[in-house]
This record gives C-alpha cells, structure tokens and sequence, in this order.
C-alpha cells in the first residue's frame, strides 16, 4: 500500500487544528465577584513540550500509526550489531548504567565490640549470628538494599536511626563505595529500540507495520546549548513492508510538519550516513526558525539491510526521527531549548494582567456580616466625601456576638474633609509597576493602558475596619481604625504576592501606593442580648 501525502496532510491537520484552536477556559470559582476580572482562574497550562508531544501523538495516530514503546535500556552489544566497526564513536556519546558493588563486610570482635558500646549493651551469641546472616543476606541479594536498615534494626533491636549510626561508624565499607559500571546503556536514538521491537514482532503482524513511539532518548553532549539537551524527546515512527521505499520518509515528514501549520522546510541528503541506513538514504528535515533560520527537526531513511539481518527482519523499514524540543522551539518561537524546557530555572516575565492578580486586599472579613458592614462603610464614606468637619456618619447598625453594634465614618478637625484625598486612589499595574492613581488627567495613560485591581484605597480601608470592629465587638469593646498617610501597601490594607513582588524588585520596577488617606472610622457597642 502506497502513502498519499495529500491524504495525510488533509488528515494530520483536521486533528491538529482541533486540538490547536481549543482556547483556554476561564473559570471564575466561588467567591470571586465580578469586581475583580483578573482574579478570573485560567484553565492550567501544559508544559510546552508535552502539549507538542500530545499533538504529536494524535497527528500520527490521524495517520494510522500505531503506538509503541521500545526499550529505554540497550546492551552495549546491540550498538555493535547496528553500527558495526562505528559503534566505538557512537558508544562515546551514550551514557553507560552503573550501580554500587555490595560489600563483603566482615564481622570481627572488634566491630562486635563498637556495636555493643553505641547501643550500650552487650550482644547476645544468638544476635551477633543473626547480624552475619542479616550482612551475609544482603551480599548475596536476598536483602535489598532498601530493607537493609530495617533488617538491622530488627535485629539488633534498636531504631533506625541508631543503626545507621552503626553501620557509618562501624562499616566503613559502606561509606566508601564507588559505582561500577555496567555494559547496559541508555537508549541514545529511537533506532536501538526500534530494531529489538520489530525484530521480535515483524513475523507476528499484517504488514506494512506502521508504528510510533515519543520517548525520551539520552546522549553525552560535551554540554548543552540552546539547542542541545542530555536529555531529549524523540517522536520516532517505522514502516516496514515489502513495497517500503525512501517516498514514504517524505510523505511522512510532510505531513507531520504541515499538521503543524509549516510548508516552509525542505530535504537535504545527510552527510553523517549512519551505518544503519542504506547508502544515500540518509536525509534530514529542515524547518525555517525566527531566530535560528534553517533548524533540522527530524531525519528520516532507509534500514540497512545488514543491520535488519542481525535481527532477522526480513522486510525494507522506512525509519523518521523528529525532534520534539526543536520542533517546540519552532512552535512557539523560543530561542533557547533550556529556558524553553526547564523555565523554572530562569526568570519569568509577568504580564501586568499576572501582576494585577497578585495584588489583593491583606485582610478582609470572612463574614455575611462584616462583607455588608465593609460595604455600608464605603458607600458612607464615598457619598459623604467631601463634608466638612467635625463630622460623623451613621454607616452600619447590626448585631455582633449578640452586641449591638453600630459604625460611624467620621472626621474630628475642623478645615478637612471627611475622606483624604488619595481615597479615591484606584490601584493599577502598568509597566510591571505597581501605582495607586487618582482620575485625573495626568495619570490618564495609566488608568487607559494598565492593568486595574478594581481596588480602591477607600475599598482596602474599609474592609480592613470592617474586620477590626468585628474582632472588637466579639469582646465587648469598641474600637477607632484610622488610616493616615499612606507610604507602603500595608498602610492601606494591601499585599502583593510574594512571586509578582520577586519580579518587581527583579525588574526594578516599583511599587508607589503612597497618598493622604485620612480616614477614621469608628464603632460602639451597646448592651449584650439576653
């Protein structure tokens, strides 16, 4: 059976587009008004390389590939039988498994003797034989490695700890133990996998065969670059069949990268000729990237047939490897494979959006009662601004801890208004700063560009007097909150969050919330209901 590439493109790219296009959800999860938009959750992120591995998967299996995994561990000879006389250069970039050899630890009287004095007493003859056996046991790996602290413990009657104080003070063999490798390697390229897995299943299925499989491969590189990894994905496929030729290698990388939305690559002869591929089959898969230009993203040819011998494959195999990472990079325009997969060890940017969502109020009531008496205050305040004092307002009247209570928005000097001026302060993020500005017109790209918290200084204040009121009237007791002049975020009843402050003080950005607040808000307690 012959491959249509148009088919396969039409195909590969109906399923990427859906999964592509599915726009994040935003989800508004209990208790968040509509007074705070950006406090809206979006629908959690996938990591970047698993979303291109997710895609990957439902493209080839669009185009009737099924999946497989092969072995992530390869013998050492296995690399000889596909790469032959090269496999001394191919075996300087794998990484070999090795492990800690298990003592032969001896038991003299001396060591008898320190293991009696840490535990502070003498050992049994019935014991100390239990203790060989327990040491001989795990030479021998009836014991693992894991359970021996335990069985030691058991043994010895003592606790764990103790006995690994013992087995550091008195066998130092464990201490000093060096790992030793072994002739097992770790896969370094799909290909070692893919000739064990067809060589035991190719008599055993229909042909053509036509697998995948996107695993993590692993290679020595001298060091990692921007676009090299020790560790990396592989979205490898095979078909094998008797009609198999080179054409399939292109109809498949075809298909792949345009699922992807790319027409702009091209195909190159690939001057490496891995002794596994045929002479001149060898060909690399190039896509254009906006910051490295041509970017090799997978390489496709045909199986030697004297490596598919030395595993009794007895039908041609088209093999193509696609780089994941690389192919990430492409999608999402990275310039660095490391910051790209690892993002956690290099610092994020924050949008103002992310910044705006970590600035909240410091404390706020968590009751019915206190959120109506945080909002009578403030509608109280707003719609009295501008009175005149000696002042005071009724703002709230309600029953607390079986207290009456009432509160009152009020100014005791004469020549001020009852509010302060920054009151009206709205809290905006613009430019990674954090700024409380008022409306006016010198603050108006601030207020038309940034990010608003919906969050007033006047909001911040009254819930914070709402809260002091209610833990007062709980005891008896009435209470004076006033805010003054307002210098730092805590002055007005405000927090950023920890991450977003990180990257403001990174950035050198600022946080500027100062201003005249002015305003005291007051509470009395009547007498207790019987």
């Amino acid at each position: 059976m012959r491959f249509d590439v148009e088919e396969y493109r039409k195909r590969a790219k109906e399923d990427f587009e859906r999964a592509w296009h599915e726009g994040p959800q935003v989800l508004t999860p209990p208790g968040i008004s509509g007074r705070y938009p950006h406090r809206a959750y979006a629908r959690a992120q996938p990591h970047p390389i698993y979303e291109i591995v997710q895609k990957l998967r439902s493209t080839y299996l669009s185009m009737g590939f099924d999946e497989a995994i092969n072995p992530v561990i390869v013998e050492e000879s296995d690399i000889y039988r596909q790469f032959g006389p090269e496999a001394m250069a191919v075996l300087d970039r794998v990484f070999y498994l090795g492990g800690l050899p298990r003592p032969n630890v001896g038991i003299a009287r001396k060591q008898l003797a320190e293991i009696a004095g840490i535990l502070n007493r003498s050992l049994a003859e019935e014991t100390e034989t239990a203790l060989r056996e327990t040491l001989h046991g795990y030479k021998k790996g009836t014991i693992d490695g894991d359970e021996l602290t335990h069985e030691l413990a058991v043994v010895l009657d003592a606790d764990d700890a103790t006995v690994v104080h013992i087995m550091d003070e008195v066998f130092p063999e464990f201490r000093e133990l060096a790992p030793e490798s072994s002739r097992s390697t770790l896969r370094s390229h799909m290909t070692s996998g893919w000739f064990l897995s067809l060589g035991a299943s190719w008599e055993r299925r229909p042909l053509p065969i036509r697998l995948f499989s996107i695993d993590r491969c692993f290679r020595r590189e001298q060091e990692e670059g921007p676009t090299r990894l020790m560790t990396y994905h592989s979205a490898s496929c095979v078909v094998a069949g008797e009609d198999v030729t080179i054409e399939e290698g292109k109809a498949v990388s075809e298909a792949l990268l345009s699922a992807f939305g790319f027409t702009d690559f091209k195909f190159t002869p690939d001057e490496k000729r891995s002794k596994y591929y045929m002479p001149d089959s060898q060909t690399e898969v190039y896509a254009r990237h906006p910051v490295h230009d041509w970017v090799e993203v997978a390489t496709f040819g045909m199986y030697s047939p004297s490596a598919l011998a030395e595993y009794g494959i007895g039908v041609p195999v088209m093999n193509l490897g696609l780089g994941v990472e690389r192919l990430a990079m492409i999608a999402y325009q990275a310039d660095d494979v490391r910051q790209l997969t690892y993002p956690q060890f290099f610092p994020q940017a924050l949008t103002d959006r992310q910044i705006a969502g970590a600035v909240r109020l410091r404390e706020e009531p968590a009751t019915l009662v206190g959120k109506q008496m945080a909002t009578a205050i403030r509608e109280t305040a707003a719609e009295n601004a501008a009175a005149p004092g000696p002042c005071t307002f009724s703002a709230w009247k309600g029953e607390i801890a079986g207290r009456q209570v009432e509160v009152f928005v009020e100014e005791s000097e004469s020549n001020t208004k009852l509010c302060g001026p920054a009151c009206f302060n709205e809290i905006f993020v613009h430019g990674g700063a954090v700024l409380g500005v008022p409306d006016v017109e010198k603050w108006a790209q601030v207020r038309s560009e940034g990010v608003s918290t919906a969050i007033t200084y006047l909001d911040a204040v009254a819930a914070l007097a709402a809260v002091r009121i209610e833990e007062a009237a709980r005891c008896g007791e009435p209470v004076h909150v006033q805010a003054k002049m307002a210098k730092l975020p805590s002055d007005i009843n405000l927090r950023i969050d920890d991450y977003a402050m990180r990257y403001i003080t990174d950035t050198n950005k600022k946080v500027d919330v100062r201003g005249p607040v002015f305003l005291t808000v007051r509470s009395t307690i009547g007498e207790q209901t019987p």
